[in-house]
């Protein structure tokens, strides 16, 4: 059995939503790993380079997630 959410979206009454932490925290690995893995074998850069602009891009991420989680 499905209910209708204020938004409009159905959503199942066994379901349970994932804390908004966790998708904050998923976000940034995706997007470090995405990068990482981007510089370091399609563009041949360094492990260390590549590492740095993992933290990075993780970490924009990260502040990218939780500001739009606070609209």
């Amino acid at each position: 059995m499905t209910t209708i959410a204020p938004a409009g979206r159905a959503v199942a009454e066994s379901a349970r939503a994932m804390p908004t932490p966790v998708y904050i925290l998923l976000h940034g690995i995706a997007a470090a790993a995405f990068i990482f893995l981007l510089q370091r074998y399609a563009l041949g850069a360094t492990l260390q380079s590549s590492v740095i602009w993992a933290l990075t891009f993780g970490g924009c991420a990260i502040g990218l997630a939780y500001m739009q989680s606070k609209r």
